[in-house]
């Protein structure tokens, strides 16, 4: 499989280490070494596996994909969010452990208005005040003339936020735009709850790129922008 580039310093410099210590069991005679050394490798390979995935081609506009793997952990309506304007949202909350794909992905066609992280703690991912504290990234997208946003917060584990997307970039529906390394969050918002079709549950699982997280109900007003 695949691995991301994303993680090239971590699994590259693990494959570096293994091979240097490899050699030197082997020059020693531990042959018996060798074999947790690289199942070693192998578990830190395995975080940064980028699946290639054929992302669905007839979804009609008004559907959004998730925008990672992992589990749904939260489903909640507010009254106002930066993504939106400071207009009502829905927020798709989606739990990421260790085990999971890390790689995060465009929920739609869309182009990106700017991104903002922000500083701050990092508590345990599971947990509801984690995603209001952590240090998180916020990627507010242009999707037909009204924004949308997507959110990768860090957890007690994940300590770094990939997200080398620029203002004016333009991405399609399942594009790779980066990762967090390490137990974390991904949230998808959107704005006018009434028109959304929110088709997943909280304990979920989802897979990024391929699984239905949401849709508009008016088609119409969709359609128009």
């Amino acid at each position: 499989m695949p691995l991301s580039m994303y993680g090239l310093r971590e699994w590259g410099v693990a494959l570096l280490v293994a091979a240097a210590l490899s050699a030197g069991a082997w020059l020693v005679g531990w042959w018996w070494l060798l074999i947790p050394i690289w199942l070693l490798w192998l578990v830190v390979a395995a975080f940064f596996r980028d699946p290639i995935r054929n992302v669905p081609a007839d979804l009609a506009d008004s559907v959004f994909l998730s925008p990672a793997d992992g589990t749904i952990s939260a489903i909640e309506h507010v009254d106002g969010h930066e993504a939106t304007g400071g207009a009502p949202a829905v927020i798709i909350r989606i739990f990421l452990s260790v085990l999971n794909v890390h790689i995060n992905r465009s929920p739609c066609t869309a182009s990106v208005v700017r991104c903002h992280h922000r500083p701050g703690k990092y508590l345990d991912a599971r947990t509801a005040e984690s995603a209001r504290v952590n240090e998180s990234n916020l990627i507010i997208l242009d999707r037909n003339g009204e924004t949308i946003g997507v959110r990768q917060v860090s957890g007690a584990i994940a300590r770094r936020i990939v997200c080398p997307l620029r203002g004016g970039q333009r991405l399609e529906r399942g594009e790779r735009f980066g990762m967090i390394k390490f137990g974390s969050t991904t949230e998808l918002i959107l704005p006018r709850p009434e028109d959304v079709e929110v088709r997943a549950k909280v304990g979920d699982k989802v897979r990024g790129g391929l699984t239905m997280l949401a849709a508009f109900t008016d088609a119409k007003r969709d359609d128009a922008g």
